[in-house]
């Protein structure tokens, strides 16, 4: 389903901060040339099997972290901030939209599954945080205000090569940002790439497959038609703002037959087992890749406490 995690933040400044959206833990060693595979941060509440929002996946020890991403963004702020002054203007970024949807990283990676929620809201996320969500955007949150061409050229270099005698650095206050904390260093692409690879693959996992068509068949004893357990969160009918008692209905009886299938179990089973395996095998990549990203959240966090400006 489709998950929504701060969806429309402000391009220009999280462009280069995205990472997919999806996530287990693993204790085996990857190569003895790339050291053991990277642990992922722990969930705030312990393991417990029959809730998706405290497991976790491999790949998760080699993607930013909530707090490394908060960490990024923040000093790509203050620095463009700083940068705009030296050259004359006001500038502030466009304030952040709250967290909406899955709490954590996997808790909606592969449907919802918390009944009382789904009695109340179908597939939708919980009335306060929509609230609060639709608020923000109403008072422009994750959008970037209208700003003067002059404004726009400094933030990305587009302009003129000198404002008021001083050279504009390469792309603006925006590429000086990104090369003071070396922002590339987060892209993880190599992790992302493996998260949105065996979150595809693992649907064709055998068991998985035979889980699917369990909860298919759940599904059909009470009245509903879908293939998949996605399918019927991504069902059309329930795409508008309001929840309909047929859409209540089916998130519940979706839960249900999830409930008995133990579908998501089986599925995060099987997608760890490829994310170890491909961990495994591309354990060099996912290792530099994290030493860089460990680098680049190290000189952004000393931007954001003063050290370093």
């Amino acid at each position: 389903m489709k998950n929504p995690l701060n969806t429309r933040t402000s391009a220009l400044l999280l462009a280069v901060l995205c990472v997919g959206t999806a996530t287990g833990c693993s204790g085996s060693s990857a190569s003895a040339s790339a050291g053991p595979v990277r642990t992922p941060p722990a969930p705030a509440v312990p393991f417990d099997a029959k809730n998706p929002a405290t497991w976790t996946l491999p790949i998760q020890g080699y993607l930013p972290s909530d707090t490394a991403r908060t960490q990024l963004l923040q000093a790509k702020k203050q620095l463009v901030g700083d940068c705009m002054k030296e050259y004359g203007f006001s500038w502030s970024p466009a304030p952040d939209l709250p967290r909406i949807g899955g709490k954590t990283f996997v808790d909606w990676r592969y449907g919802i599954h918390d009944l009382e929620l789904a009695k109340m809201r179908g597939y939708k996320p919980d009335a306060d945080d929509q609230a609060a969500y639709d608020k923000a955007m109403h008072e422009g949150a994750g959008e970037e205000k209208e700003r003067s061409r002059a404004e726009s050229q400094m933030l990305d270099g587009s302009g003129p090569a000198e404002v008021n005698g001083v050279k504009v650095p390469d792309g603006g206050c925006l590429g000086r940002a990104d090369r003071r904390i070396d922002i590339e260093a987060a892209q993880t692409s190599t992790a992302q790439q493996i998260s949105a690879q065996t979150f595809v693959q693992s649907k064709s996992a055998g068991k998985v497959v035979k889980a699917f068509a369990a909860w298919s068949a759940c599904m059909k004893e009470k009245g509903y038609t879908y293939a998949a357990p996605l399918d019927a969160s991504d069902d059309p009918r329930f795409g508008s703002a309001e929840v309909s008692s047929e859409e209540i209905a089916t998130a519940t009886a979706d839960i249900l037959c999830r409930d008995r299938t133990n579908v998501a179990k089986i599925w995060y089973d099987a997608e760890t087992d490829m994310q170890t395996e491909a961990i495994e095998d591309r354990a060099e990549q996912l290792e530099e890749e994290a030493d860089a990203l460990d680098g680049a959240v190290k000189k952004a966090a000393d931007v954001v406490s003063g050290a370093a400006r």
